[in-house]
């Protein structure tokens, strides 16, 4: 079943999600202020960066490589401490977050896409957390097959507790560390570990919606809006190799690249294979992607 076209209607927009939006931007922008005037301590920086990196690989190697794609399988140890650290990044349930990720890639660039490209860029940004959903991507959800993460005991006990779990783990733990252990300002820390930190992270993660759908090369096939973008790539610890993403998405790597550099999450997610934690890594052969190439790309 296809979904509709993009269609010409007028966008509903949710106003207590933009005001919510605009005030963790304010709050941001005063963590970014303490930052640029070096109005931090050292730790409180360097927890800071280390928190933000640590909850993007609570995404991209946790939900969406592990749960989203099933390109490889996690014992209990790694699925707990992704399912920690996707919590701490605040971005929807294990759950909710997959089941817009499956649309996405089952119904790309239409209606039912939650984040349509066709859309503009300030949609597929941000904008589509403003707005209500198009109800294609309700209906077309329901197609999606959710059954594994309906069996999995780590990530229902995530959604079922999620409206709880998320605020500590985002905000009060990160806020609560450089307070307590180096006596940072607690606003101060609330600002950069807490806000500063948190949107970062989401317009970074927002980017591989936007940036990767708009600018890059093609390599993998030339018909489709998902490209390669090494900018993106980078900042996103490996997902903005995204033209190959959406041809291989099961691939655990997200990328052909043998290399780390621009996929820090490929490395880690090898790093927990090679401690028993990681097992079953999906991936294309040479000879398969040569033949998408000539054939598509």
């Amino acid at each position: 079943m296809e979904a509709k076209s993009p269609s010409n209607n007028k966008p509903q927009i949710v106003w207590p999600n933009v005001i919510v939006i605009s005030l963790y931007h304010y709050i941001a922008l005063q963590g970014l202020f303490y930052l640029v005037t070096c109005n931090i301590k050292w730790q409180t920086f360097s927890f800071t960066v280390i928190m933000a990196m640590a909850s993007g690989q609570g995404i991209t190697s946790g939900v969406h490589r592990l749960w989203a794609h099933k390109s490889y399988k996690a014992k209990l140890p790694l699925r707990l401490l992704l399912c920690f650290l996707q919590t701490v990044a605040f971005q929807n349930s294990i759950y909710e977050w997959s089941r817009d990720h499956r649309v996405h890639h089952k119904f790309t660039d239409t209606d039912a896409d939650p984040h349509n490209i066709t859309r503009g860029f300030f949609f597929s940004h941000m904008g589509w957390l403003m707005m209500r959903k198009h109800p294609d991507v309700a209906k077309m959800g329901k197609l999606v097959d959710m059954s594994d993460l309906e069996a999995d005991p780590v990530v229902q006990f995530q959604k079922k507790f999620y409206v709880a779990l998320a605020p500590i783990c985002c905000f009060i733990l990160p806020t609560v560390v450089p307070w307590y252990f180096w006596n940072e300002d607690l606003y101060t820390s609330f600002c950069t570990a807490g806000m500063l930190r948190y949107v970062f992270t989401l317009h970074v993660t927002w980017l591989v919606n936007s940036a990767a759908h708009m600018w890059g090369s093609k390599p993998y096939d030339r018909s489709i809006k998902p490209s390669q973008n090494s900018w993106v790539s980078h900042l996103t610890q490996g997902e903005g190799w995204h033209n190959y993403h959406h041809v291989f998405p099961w691939d655990y790597k997200a990328a052909e690249l043998d290399v780390y550099s621009g996929n820090i999450s490929t490395a880690f997610i090898d790093l927990m294979a090679k401690i028993g934690w990681a097992y079953d890594l999906k991936t294309a052969s040479s000879v398969l992607v040569q033949q998408r190439m000539e054939r598509t790309g």
